[in-house]
């Protein structure tokens, strides 16, 4: 047992599986198992400071069997913060206001929502010339600053987005809706996104950060809302069909029903998408299902909406790479037997009474149904799934978490009068009762197909945690003038997660049993319109973050976690304004500073005789940024026109305080950059358009951004850590209307073919390069009818 330097290494830990048995190397880094029958095993090695170490070994004879090991270095990082915690109901938009080529910004009041002051837009998806049946969310949200894109689940299975320097890891930071209903699979113990609607089902997306959390959560992330296209109001039936086919044998097809009888209205779609990927060993294929039924006997004022909707996917993950293969082959993979697939179902009911220009009271009942299962052959870059002497491959590792999430909400929107003012009281209560339960580390089989069986010693992880939460939050808009308004703003949250369950190599019993949620959270907003119709809007906010299963659970026997493990907390102040400039140009330019408190990280501590890694808070971050969207039309003829656009975010996210675990010692982090932050972040592209014909151009460019707090610029040979080169894409886009039924759209992703990546994972889907697609080329056929 010896280091990269050959130096010998003590107290090792050595664990042989299955049977989990258990040896610490010693101070010549000579390590012993006696009484090992003949067979297959599964040899993993575990240090501090060290990556970890796993290959399968057979033992052949009765006598003895030599292994070599050598440790490579490497650091545990901070992990990132996990926002995400919300339940109030966002539905349909009434309005749009300041209407603007593909992009508006909310009106003040829309569906009993207070969006006055906030930093919203509006992004119009139907009839967008993009790349729709991959979901390419870097077309979708070009005119919207700050959007980072993560590609790591298969182009067109997951949007992995976030904004202000948030993890983008399933959109885990944001409130993600559909229709106004939640998406996360669970807040408080897993709040990632695995429910995915396709993208040509979608009317628009609205997207809502800054101070405007209190309403629908304290996430610091914001709200991201899918709005499906609405049912015709004045046909019995009308359909819609887009089928897609392009590069790496791309094909997809959307089949939709909707209409309108009388005081009833229905949708319902069904899509199916099947891609070979850009990298070898690559595949996905997906569905997704949704029908939504609309009773209204009378009208706006009493209306009932049962909804369910189903997403799957299974993607087989080529696996990660080190910055050599990337260099030599951004297409190969490191594996060929890893899949990944959640299978999520979401239904929901939604009740609405009143008059919404008086008093509306909506009543929603949701849920998040269903599994996330994996099976893989864990491991860095540069360790090889190779076959043993048999020819046998070693056994996968099978993960599977079911969510059974539930959640009810209330809101209350009631308008009344103060000096002859319309003022707007915005109230609500939201309950929740999740279930998740978690089963990990079990062993699969040998073979190569999406198989989950275990053998018979089970999974090392078997836990469950279960939250109960209530929350009450109530914002008032208060015109103050006919051109000045202020919105305060209160939600209180009181909760409680009870973790029990079985861990293989750690007494439960050590790890936080119970984890208590109350906080008070204040906000306070501001808007001014000039009579030129300038906008200046403000305001502060505070949010928090909760611990989530993987903050609580220690990852091996090696962890502690602190049993006075606090939930992370902070808040957001912004500024800025939003206008017109003559008839050609739209601007919106916001300013913002967002404070996080008590991360959740690792530290190294000495307990008796030896150290352990403790997952405790460990420190501070701030970002600080600077958001400027615009379009200007540059010329104007009789049946065409020339737009310009651009969507530039400048970002400075820096800890103030922290430290990590690196070759067996805490290293201060204070003043390093906040990893997988780009400092600038530029969409700019320039469109024609002629009646229903149109080209667009666009040109992403996103900064350098470091994989780790301790800002390593060098690459590691494995590929987890290092820097993220700044890249520049150019995708080009066209839409021809060929009948009034008919319409052809044609896109090139990446076209000058430039081999990239957007970030180096930490954890899932493994440490390492994972390569974003190349030069690829669609086409989509849109029919209604």
């Amino acid at each position: 047992m010896t280091s990269t330097a050959g130096a010998p290494l003590a107290s090792v830990m050595l664990r042989l599986s299955p049977g989990m048995r258990q040896v610490l190397s010693d101070s010549a880094g000579r390590f012993r198992f006696d009484s090992v029958a003949i067979g297959r095993y599964s040899l993993r090695a575990l240090r501090l400071g060290f990556a970890p170490w796993s290959r399968a070994v057979e033992v052949r004879t009765s006598g003895t069997e030599a292994v070599e090991i050598t440790l490579v270095p490497s650091e545990v990082v901070l992990d990132h913060v996990d926002a995400g915690l919300a339940w109030q109901v966002l539905p349909k938009r009434e309005t749009v206001a300041r209407q603007s080529p593909g992009i508006t910004n909310a009106p003040e009041v829309a569906g009993g929502i207070i969006y006055a002051g906030t930093k919203s837009e509006v992004v119009q998806v139907a009839g967008m010339a993009a790349n729709l049946a991959e979901k390419s969310a870097r077309q979708i949200f070009a005119r919207v600053p700050g959007v980072f894109v993560y590609d790591m689940d298969g182009t067109g299975n997951q949007v992995n987005i976030s904004t202000r320097g948030l993890d983008a890891h399933r959109s885990w930071e944001l409130n993600v809706r559909q229709d106004g209903v939640l998406l996360n699979s669970d807040l408080y113990g897993y709040p990632a996104s695995h429910y995915s609607p396709p993208m040509e089902a979608i009317e628009r997306l609205e997207l809502t950060r800054g101070t405007a959390a209190l309403q629908y959560g304290s996430q610091f992330g914001g709200l991201l809302n899918y709005v499906t296209k609405a049912p015709p109001l004045t046909r019995r039936a009308a359909f819609e069909s887009i089928n897609s086919a392009g590069s790496y044998g791309l094909r997809s097809t959307y089949n939709s029903l909707a209409g309108t009888i009388g005081d009833w209205s229905y949708v319902g779609y069904a899509s199916g998408r099947w891609s070979d990927g850009y990298r070898a060993n690559g595949t996905s294929n997906a569905d997704a299902e949704y029908l939504a039924v609309h009773y209204a006997p009378l009208g706006k004022y009493f209306s009932v909406k049962a909804r369910v909707g189903h997403s799957r996917y299974v993607y087989r993950l080529p696996g990660p790479l080190s910055d050599a293969q990337f260099e030599a082959d951004p297409r190969q993979s490191t594996r060929s037997r890893n899949y990944y697939s959640p299978n999520i179902t979401v239904p929901s009911l939604v009740a609405a009474w009143g008059d919404s220009d008086w008093t509306r009271v909506t009543t929603t009942v949701s849920g998040v149904f269903g599994p996330r299962n994996s099976v893989q052959v864990l491991g860095f870059a540069n360790q090889p799934d190779l076959r043993d002497a048999s020819g046998a491959f070693a056994p996968r590792q099978v993960d599977i978490d079911r969510f059974q999430s539930v959640t009810t909400e209330t809101r209350v929107a009631h308008s009344w009068y103060w000096h002859r003012r319309k003022q707007v009281l915005a109230t609500g209560v939201a309950l929740a009762s999740n279930r998740m339960r978690r089963q990990q580390q079990g062993t699969g089989t040998r073979g190569d197909d999406y198989d989950l069986t275990v053998n018979a010693t089970g999974f090392q992880r078997d836990v469950t945690y279960r939250t109960e939460n209530a929350a009450v939050y109530v914002e008032n808009l208060f015109r103050l003038t006919d051109r000045w308004s202020v919105i305060p703003g209160l939600r209180t949250e009181i909760g409680r997660t009870r973790l029990n369950g079985r861990l293989a190599y750690y007494d439960p019993a050590d790890t936080p049993r119970q984890v208590d949620h109350q906080y008070p959270l204040l906000g306070l907003r501001s808007t001014y319109q000039t009579v030129a119709g300038t906008e200046f809007y403000g305001g502060w906010s505070q949010s928090y973050r909760p611990q989530i299963l993987k903050d609580v659970l220690p990852n091996s026997a090696l962890e502690l976690t602190d049993p006075e493990l606090q939930d992370s907390r902070g808040w957001t102040a912004e500024a800025g304004m939003r206008g017109r400039w003559g008839t050609r140009l739209r601007y919106d330019v916001t300013a913002f500073e967002m404070r996080i408190g008590d991360r959740f990280g690792t530290v190294l501590r000495t307990q008796g005789s030896g150290s352990i890694l403790f997952r405790t808070n460990v420190g501070d971050s701030r970002t600080r940024g600077l958001e400027v969207a615009g379009d200007i039309l540059l010329w104007q003829g009789r049946a065409a026109n020339l737009r310009a656009h651009t969507a530039t975010s400048f970002y400075r996210a820096r800890y103030t305080s922290g430290s990590v675990v690196a070759g067996g010692a805490n290293r201060s982090v204070a003043g390093n950059r906040v990893e997988s932050v780009p400092a600038v972040i530029s969409r700019s592209g320039i469109g024609v358009e002629q009646g229903r014909r149109s080209l667009q151009l666009l040109v992403s460019y996103v900064g350098e951004s470091y994989a780790d707090a301790l800002n390593t610029r060098a690459p590691s040979a494995n590929g987890a850590v290092g820097l993220v080169p700044a890249y520049t894409l150019t995708d080009v886009n066209a839409a021809i209307g060929v009948t009034r039924h008919a319409r052809l759209r044609l896109g090139i992703n990446n076209l000058l073919d430039r081999a990239y990546f957007t970030k180096r994972p930490q954890f899932y889907p493994g440490p390492g390069v994972w390569p974003s697609d190349g030069r690829g080329v669609q086409a989509s056929l849109e029919l209604t009818y």
